[in-house]
């Protein structure tokens, strides 16, 4: 099956650049772009979670009672977030698996997930409204997921096709929230 709209991934070289970059956290401050969305005790997936520029500060949110599953489908990715984890005493917090790219692997989370970011990466995915049913399963009835892609990459109307996506999989837009330089909406998923 064809990917979406582009034909590769985000190599680790460039995960490793996001990851510990002083100027994107000038554009995204992970605590206060999270603060509210994640809190204690919740259950958080981040499906291409690179090597956890967003994953650390949610694992700090959800604490010690909460659970970060963390979805990649590039192993290094997964084992720099490992490291990243257990050198900030995150690492029993999270769980990281690997995807095989035609799932993410979170079937036994249905119902389960308390919110899930998905932040720069559909427009990745092979297929996005596979994607989003995926992601629309795992949820709680309340659950939340932060979509984001950025603008500089993803045309108005591919992501106006992704969020139709995402409502086909029975997810609501509550807010368009204003993210530096991206395209994003904060969906609900109904009782």
């Amino acid at each position: 099956m064809p990917r979406h709209e582009a034909d590769h991934l985000c190599p680790p070289w460039i995960g490793c650049f996001l990851a510990d970059n002083p100027l994107r956290r000038l554009l995204y401050t992970p605590r206060s772009l999270l603060a509210g969305l994640v809190s204690e005790g919740m259950t958080v997936v981040e499906p291409g979670p690179g090597m956890g520029f967003f994953s650390l500060e949610m694992a700090r949110l959800a604490g010690p009672g909460g659970r970060v599953i963390a979805v990649d489908v590039q192993p290094k990715m997964l084992e720099s977030l490992r490291r990243r984890a257990g050198r900030a005493a995150l690492l029993d917090r999270m769980e990281l698996r690997l995807s095989d790219g035609k799932s993410l692997g979170i079937r036994d989370l249905a119902g389960k997930v308390d919110f899930a970011l998905a932040f720069a990466m559909v427009h990745e995915v092979r297929d996005p409204a596979k994607f989003f049913v995926e992601i629309a399963e795992a949820l709680t009835p309340g659950g939340k997921v932060l979509f984001s892609e950025p603008a500089w990459h993803v045309a108005e109307e591919l992501f106006r096709r992704e969020l139709d996506a995402a409502t086909a999989a029975g997810l609501v837009v509550e807010s368009r929230p204003s993210i530096r330089i991206s395209r994003s909406a904060l969906l609900l998923k109904s009782a």
